[in-house]
């Protein structure tokens, strides 16, 4: 298993259901940024994830 050791401005953690996963954007600070469900689409995601994508680390637990 390889593990990640850098730091980003943003970091995301998405929880996969069928119909509507949970998506959570939070910063290097822990604040949550964003705490949202979704359908499952791809287009409202990237919509999410858009404004932060530049510095953005992604988990998703399946």
């Amino acid at each position: 298993m390889n593990f990640y050791h850098s730091t980003h401005r943003h970091y995301c953690g998405i929880d996969l259901h069928a119909r509507s996963p949970y998506v959570c954007i939070i910063d290097q600070q822990e604040e949550v940024l964003l705490h949202k469900e979704i359908e499952a689409r791809p287009e409202p995601l990237l919509a999410l994830l858009k404004p932060s994508r530049d510095a953005l680390v992604v988990g998703v637990e399946y």
